[in-house]
């Protein structure tokens, strides 16, 4: 089994899609929000490369194909942002505020648990980015030199947490417009959260799209200052 899987790519393909779709059409039907498919597709596809013992390098280098797509699946989002276009320019300035206050907020809080458990340099600028989309976290964790393989577990941890969470906790913040709906979920929980936020509304999707590229652009500029001040 070992040796099949490491000479093909199919079978590393095959459990890593195998298991999302899998998980996604199981959460269709049961509507619980654990049940969510990058969580337990991931689970699975770990637990496969410890019972067959592979190297998780070998593993990447197969299905390095989907990594790839994160470019062009991201550059996607533009889609619902021309359809919302209208809403978006009406409420500019409360997204454009709405984002800056979830960046800021995302780094103070990373500065105070730098602070408070002393990290070092590397693993300050490691964890910064950790609510940017995986394409952006990673270049800009590697760039500051950190390591973009936590970051990107991080990014990843980020966007199920709000994939999961958005729903609930805006209801038990009691917060109903689209717009603040959008903006708390793209800013925090990028593309993962933006998924969750596509199935509240149109406008929900948009405002969340719109949110994920202004927070990385912002995350981009504060971490030219930020990441030298430690």
């Amino acid at each position: 089994m070992t040796e099949f899987f490491s000479s093909s790519s199919f079978l590393a393909l095959l459990v890593t899609i195998g298991s999302f779709v899998a998980v996604n059409s199981l959460k269709k039907k049961v509507k619980f929000a654990l049940f969510n498919p990058i969580l337990i597709s991931s689970a699975v596809s770990i637990l496969f490369l410890v019972l067959t013992k592979t190297d998780y390098q070998e593993y990447r280098v197969k299905t390095e194909f989907l990594s790839r797509l994160l470019t062009p699946a991201t550059v996607c989002l533009a889609i619902p942002l021309y359809e919302q276009f209208e809403v978006l320019k009406k409420k500019s300035g409360a997204i454009f505020a709405g984002i800056l206050s979830g960046v800021l907020s995302s780094f103070i809080c990373m500065a105070v648990l730098a602070l408070l458990f002393k990290l070092d340099h590397s693993m300050y600028v490691t964890i910064l980015p950790k609510s940017v989309t995986s394409a952006i976290g990673m270049e800009l964790s590697a760039l500051n030199g950190g390591n973009p393989s936590i970051t990107t577990v991080l990014i990843i941890l980020s966007g199920i947490t709000g994939n999961i969470t958005a729903v609930p906790l805006l209801k038990l913040l009691r917060v109903t417009d689209p717009v603040a709906k959008g903006v708390a979920t793209g800013t925090s929980s990028h593309a993962i959260g933006t998924a969750k936020a596509m199935e509240m509304g149109e406008t929900e999707g948009a405002v969340s799209s719109l949110s994920i590229v202004i927070a990385g652009i912002m995350t981009v500029i504060e971490m030219l200052f930020v990441s030298r001040i430690f």
